[in-house]
């Protein structure tokens, strides 16, 4: 299937870790132009060599980028269209949480959950939509979570902030949709990143990988239809299919790519 997607310009936010890191590889095998928006650029770098060294024809840029600062993600949008020109895709990936019982999470972490989970999103959608809006074209894919659909224990903020994701994505569709604007959700499961490699200092998994011990992990995967996790690489295939002309005539959808974990 032709996804349309070679030469595209895309821009990936927390393209450095873990999903992220796997959807800008997915649309480097597409032949697209990549912004990588990242607060640690070196990590950023890392892939956008891994990218380079498959000479598919991608090109990647990395530009440091704090989703939380509108002044700054407008800077980010202005130098990724200075770069490859007018953005064609934007996917909404950066995420943080801490794992804690809703009792017992100092408030620094709610607003902190808030601010990337939530308020990065609403950044960056706004940012991007003007251009988009001008040449009556464009797809948003936001990564939410499962926990954004159901509730998910010891997730109560960050649930509450997927969810808002999710009904921000449909809202903003209805607007933009006489526009030939596509805004659309992927819910993924528990993804634990197989290597430290595929992560940086501010990433989530710093604190959370300790969590994630063999044992926790067994439990989990009894969570899963299929009794395992999923891989990074699987959700990136949803997002690289709802970001291509395969997915025209697809707007304000939320896909959960989760071994059937929820079934909505």
């Amino acid at each position: 299937m032709e996804l349309g997607l070679r030469g595209k310009h895309v821009i990936v936010t927390g393209g450095g870790t873990n999903i992220g890191r796997a959807i800008v590889h997915a649309f480097g095998t597409e032949g697209s132009r990549i912004s990588i928006a990242e607060l640690v650029p070196e990590q950023g770098e890392k892939v956008a060599a891994e990218v380079a060294a498959k000479d598919t024809g991608a090109v990647v840029n990395v530009i440091p980028t704090d989703v939380t600062d509108p002044e700054r993600v407008a800077t980010m949008i202005e130098a990724a269209i200075a770069k490859y020109g007018p953005v064609d895709v934007l996917v909404n990936n950066v995420g943080w949480t801490v794992d804690r019982l809703f009792m017992e999470k100092p408030r620094s972490e709610w607003e902190r959950e808030v601010q990337v989970n939530l308020w990065g999103a609403i950044n960056c959608i706004h940012a991007v939509l003007p251009g988009m809006i001008e040449r009556e074209s464009g797809s948003i894919v936001c990564i939410s979570s499962d926990a954004g659909r159901m509730g998910e224990y010891r997730e109560a903020v960050y649930s509450a902030c997927k969810a808002g994701v999710i009904a921000l994505s449909k809202s903003v569709a209805r607007e933009t949709g006489r526009h030939g604007i596509r805004l659309n959700v992927v819910c993924p499961g528990l993804v634990v990143p197989p290597d430290e490699e595929e992560i940086s200092g501010e990433s989530m998994w710093t604190e959370m990988r300790s969590i994630f011990t063999e044992e926790v992990k067994e439990k989990v995967e009894r969570n899963y239809l299929f009794r395992r996790m999923g891989k990074a690489s699987e959700v990136a295939n949803a997002v690289i299919f709802l970001s291509s002309d395969a997915a025209s005539y697809i707007t304000g959808q939320t896909l959960s790519v989760s071994g059937g974990y929820t079934m909505m």
